[in-house]
């Protein structure tokens, strides 16, 4: 089954909390049901006060303590302090239900409002006359329970909210900023594109920019991963959040604070934490049929002990212990707990994840598909051979309309091929009308000819056949093309050399150890594909590739039921990567854009490629780890939670019912809380 809607991350707008709502950056420790931590510990204090003189109150307590305590209207007053604690500490779970009902979406609070609800109002009627017994300290302790229950979880889970503060606390408050020839300090806030500023030696970079003057190493590890410092000179990028080394370092801003790297970051972590995948999905239809399943269970429980023992009160304290013990609690924090705390920890190791669900399927990826140039290989061309193909043509004569042409290309071959010109000593014509031909070529007017420079593939589509002077030759192919009124003629013919990166070695062998299948993709000609695919030992190449037909090479494997990921730039792989089961833009640096990607790869290294597919599996075991949790413990918390082992003593109150739930819980978020990028 291969991607659908899903693929687009922008239509994930809903929540991933499922039953549990909260858990927002924006709040202390996140909220629950609207109500921040600070409030679950205030009202957990104030309700724990209370509930002190109710204990001393309850005449169970007392025949428990031995001792008596007794007074004219002790009774109110027990009614009158278990109220209190009613309305003031159960408000956070009468709130929630009202939303859950609402949005007809019944959960765990829903759950816990209807046990105290239940308990509250059948004591009270015994207050004031009803035949049987009050249960107000199991009431006001069950309240305290959970509110403590919920401060806790909260707290351990604080993590995954903070992430995006800790990303944000990266970026420095000032910053030596230039002004008439001299720095002074400013507040970072008020720094612009263009200005320049000055970042001195253990300095943090306050924003985006390029190196105008200085040299040093740069810590980039918070940000991207890299674990070594990476050297920055003049013209170089700087990411703002990342730390300066021993140099001092003038950098002109290239970014606004909201177009910056981080920003960018933070923006994908929001999307990222509040997109559903296939897996939360089950979890929330999982949650919903729990929540089903407790009130039958508890109607259940009510008929069958009033019918059996006839005490109204017993079965009413069953029926709540089964409310509070079954609430889906965990269960609605299984998902959300540990895709919140994947992406953050996937960000801040150089994998930003568009979409969630494509990130847990990486478990499943059978066959990588990398793009060659500037991902398997170095990206950084040599020209090797020139051959004039037109008579009467030099090679100086190529060369020379060649470069014109490309020097208007930010492409590296373009770079290449101006680079041989200069150092031939070469002077240019002007090119005008200058195009591009997306992942084609580029063409112009050079010298008052209308040239096209193209790769092999793009041949075909002018209806010419290679020459015969440039069969056999290796090396990414650049052919030189006139375009006249009715004819299109070759005129000369490049070849460039672009040397294989260590780190793709190590990929393809670590990838290949793990049976994972590599094949490559590539525009060039099919005895410069050959030469790398061996070198490296690739499994298969397609050579001679226009961007457009790469899709179809994707389908190809995926018809052979490969799980295809394809790894690229982001742009001329477009199709390829929109097509594949995942799409991975790598090589991004500092523009994490990569709009038809599902993960981006910060560092231009396809060793990342390993660490996202062994990540993925991690992170994918988590979630199933928390699910067999949160829905297992049922098995067993139901059963004995209605009584059935009443005949042997066993019974729980709705307090210690409530305790189990909390630890239920807390074992999920503790669980989510392990996982890690390292093995």
């Amino acid at each position: 089954m291969r991607k659908d809607s899903e693929k687009n991350y922008h239509n994930a707008k809903e929540s991933s909390r499922g039953h549990h709502r909260g858990h927002d950056s924006g709040h202390e420790g996140g909220e629950h049901s609207g109500h921040s931590v600070k409030e679950f510990k205030e009202r957990f204090f104030v309700s724990l006060a209370l509930t002190v003189p109710v204990l001393l109150l309850s005449p169970l307590v007392q025949d428990f303590l031995g001792f008596s305590f007794k007074f004219a209207g002790s009774e109110l007053v027990l009614f009158l302090l278990s109220t209190a604690v009613f309305f003031y500490g159960g408000k956070p779970f009468y709130m929630g239900a009202y939303r859950e009902l609402k949005e007809k979406n019944p959960g765990m609070m829903t759950l816990i409002a209807l046990a105290i609800v239940v308990a509250y109002i059948y004591s009270g009627a015994v207050v004031f006359g009803l035949e049987g017994k009050f249960f107000f300290w199991e009431l006001v302790t069950l309240i305290d329970v959970m509110l403590l229950g919920h401060w806790i979880e909260m707290k351990s889970v604080a993590g995954a909210s903070k992430a995006l503060e800790k990303l944000s606390a990266l970026i420095p408050d000032k910053a030596h900023f230039k002004k008439d020839g001299e720095f002074v300090e400013v507040e970072t806030g008020r720094l612009e594109k263009g200005n320049v500023i000055l970042v001195k030696p253990g300095e943090k970079i306050p924003a985006d920019g390029v190196v105008v003057r200085g040299k040093s190493f740069v810590n980039e590890s918070m940000l991207t991963g890299e674990s070594k410092p990476v050297a920055k000179t003049e013209s170089e990028e700087v990411i703002g959040g990342s730390v300066n080394g021993e140099g001092s370092l003038e950098i002109e801003i290239t970014q606004a604070k909201e177009d910056s790297y981080l920003s960018k970051v933070m923006n994908l972590v929001r999307q990222a934490q509040s997109s559903k995948s296939k897996t939360q999905a089950l979890a929330d239809k999982a949650a919903f049929w729990l929540t089903m399943i407790a009130i039958a269970a508890g109607a259940a429980t009510f008929v069958g002990w009033l019918v059996a023992s006839g005490e109204l009160a017993f079965a009413i304290e069953r029926t709540a212990t089964v409310l509070v013990i079954t609430c889906p609690h965990a269960l609605g924090l299984a998902i959300p707990l540990v895709a919140a705390g994947s992406t953050a920890i996937a960000a801040s190791n150089g994998l930003l994840i568009k979409n969630r669900t494509s990130f847990e399927n990486a478990r499943k990826i059978t066959t990588v598909v990398f793009d060659k140039t500037g991902t398997l290989t170095e990206g950084v061309f040599k020209v090797k051979e020139i051959i004039s193909i037109k008579k009467g043509w030099s090679e100086e004569d190529v060369l020379k309309i060649a470069a014109s042409l490309e020097k208007n290309s930010e492409h590296p071959i373009g770079k290449a091929v101006v680079a041989k010109a200069e150092e031939a000593g070469i002077e240019l014509f002007k090119a005008d009308n200058f195009q591009a031909i997306k992942g084609k070529g580029i063409g112009g007017k050079v010298g008052g000819r209308d040239i096209i420079a193209a790769g092999p593939g793009y041949l075909a589509e002018l209806g010419l056949e290679k020459p015969q002077e440039t069969v056999g030759i290796s090396g990414t192919a650049v052919y030189l093309i006139e375009k006249k009124k009715n004819k299109k003629e070759i005129l000369g013919f490049l070849s460039l050399s672009d040397s294989i990166r260590k780190e793709s070695k190590d990929a393809v062998e670590e990838l290949k150890k793990k049976g994972i299948k590599i094949w490559m993709l590539t525009g060039d000609n099919e005895e410069t594909a050959r030469e790398v695919s061996e070198e490296l030992g690739l499994d298969g190449f397609f050579a001679g590739v226009l961007p457009e037909e790469k899709q179809a090479k994707i389908k190809e494997l995926q018809g052979k039921d490969e799980y295809v990921a394809m790894a690229g730039d982001g742009i001329n792989d477009a199709p390829a990567l929109a097509q594949a089961d995942v799409g991975i833009a790598i090589g991004s640096g500092t523009d994490v854009a990569g709009e038809t990607a599902d993960i981006i790869l910060v560092n231009n290294n396809p060793g990342d490629i390993l660490t996202l597919i062994s990540f993925g599996r991690k992170t994918y075991k988590k979630m199933i780890q928390n699910l067999i949790w949160a829905t297992g413990y049922n098995v067993f918390a139901i059963p004995l939670a209605a009584g059935v082992l009443a005949g042997y003593g066993i019974l729980l109150s709705p307090a210690v019912g409530a305790v189990l739930m909390s630890l239920s819980t807390v074992v999920v978020a503790v669980n989510a809380k392990m996982l890690t990028v390292s093995e």
